[in-house]
């Protein structure tokens, strides 16, 4: 059986180091909703709304091992020029990352960290937009890697232009 570099990973006193990955708080940072045409916009249509979502993942270390990740998310919900609402969620978590190599950090912090975090944001989503009138907002999965390689390659693409 072949090691693998986390099996190589081994703590000072010969004992190999255990990888956790801890979930230590969760929280809602910010939490906005608006529906400027209520109640005018609650009234039915034959068309559904267009929805405009977009997602934002950031991480910030707090100490070595603890690292303060957001997931923000954006939904707005219009018909030809109304919105119809508008609900903005900064939603964070407290994490304690320990005996990864530190190339894996930043897939950590930017893939599973938010995953772990994204079904509760998208239920303060549903619930918001529900008791803000409008049926529930239910997000569809994200996959946060293909996310996090194209932030990866925008960055690499960026960098490139700026040494030219």
């Amino acid at each position: 059986m072949a090691d693998n570099e986390a099996d190589k990973a081994v703590a000072g006193n010969g004992a190999k180091k255990q990888q956790t990955l801890n979930v230590l708080a969760q929280y809602v940072k910010d939490l906005s909703f608006e529906s400027p045409g209520a109640p005018n916009s609650l009234r039915p249509r034959e068309q559904a709304p267009g929805i405009n979502i977009t997602v934002n993942v950031g991480a910030n270390p707090l100490s070595e091992k603890e690292f303060d990740v957001n997931i923000t998310l954006n939904a707005k919900a219009g018909f030809d020029k109304d919105v119809l609402f508008n609900v903005e969620l900064v939603y964070g978590g407290v994490f304690r990352i320990e005996g990864f190599p530190q190339e894996h950090m930043l897939p950590i912090l930017f893939i599973e960290c938010p995953r772990l975090l994204f079904p509760f944001a998208r239920q303060i989503i549903a619930d918001a937009t529900r008791n803000g009138g409008f049926p529930p907002l239910m997000l569809d999965p994200i996959d946060f890697a293909q996310m996090f390689q194209r932030k990866l390659a925008e960055d690499q693409a960026r960098a490139k232009v700026q040494v030219s």
